[in-house]
């Protein structure tokens, strides 16, 4: 009842709430963004959604353009504190969590949640994901959820995944909060914003 319809609501209203907020924030940053490398001012990356459904994710285009794509060897992203991919604005952005505010845009549409998994890559089909991985996608995906709230980047993609499993088998109003809260205290403390890859490989 409560992740279904009411969890649904709450996000709406929520979304429709802070979006002067994130149009203001957009048209403050877009001519920085573009000043500091002329392209794209969003990255609309394909993520998977509830039921495995893909969706396109907006975020703050934090990099240069054309970067290669560098991964941890746990498949994860690589982002580190001295990455000569990021822009001096995107590296701001990241710090300070900012790069995310667009993804507000995705809770209004519908794709993702203000609390949940954190969206993964969809570039495989749904029925090429292994079925004890499939239960993750029972729920939306969130801009901050249970392992970015506590752990941010400072745990493997395994662990993240199990705490994944946590939050859709305990989701609840309460517990939703209680992530929304803590991912605050993160951003304040900027705690766990980079990891290295050979730290990532030893968690594996």
């Amino acid at each position: 009842m409560y992740e279904r319809y009411i969890k649904r609501g709450i996000d709406f209203i929520l979304a429709l709430i802070v979006l002067p907020f994130v149009l203001f924030i957009i048209i403050i940053l877009a001519p920085v963004i573009f000043i500091s490398d002329p392209g794209p001012i969003f990255y609309n990356g394909s993520r998977r959604g509830r039921n495995g459904t893909p969706f396109k994710m907006f975020k703050f285009r934090s990099m240069y353009v054309n970067s290669p794509d560098v991964r941890n060897p746990d498949g994860s992203t690589f982002n580190g504190y001295n990455d000569p991919r990021v822009t001096a604005i995107g590296r701001f952005m990241r710090k300070t969590s900012i790069d995310e505010i667009p993804q507000l845009l995705n809770v209004l549409i519908g794709d993702m949640s203000f609390v949940g998994p954190r969206p993964t890559l969809a570039t495989k089909s749904f029925d090429e994901v292994e079925v004890e991985r499939r239960k993750r996608y029972d729920v939306k995906p969130g801009i901050t959820g249970y392992a970015q709230a506590y752990f941010r980047n400072s745990i493997s993609q395994e662990d993240k995944f199990r705490y994944d499993l946590y939050y859709v088998d305990h989701v609840s109003f309460k517990l939703d909060l209680k992530i929304m809260l803590q991912t605050v205290f993160s951003v304040i403390r900027r705690e766990n914003i980079y990891v290295s890859r050979e730290k990532n490989n030893d968690n594996r």
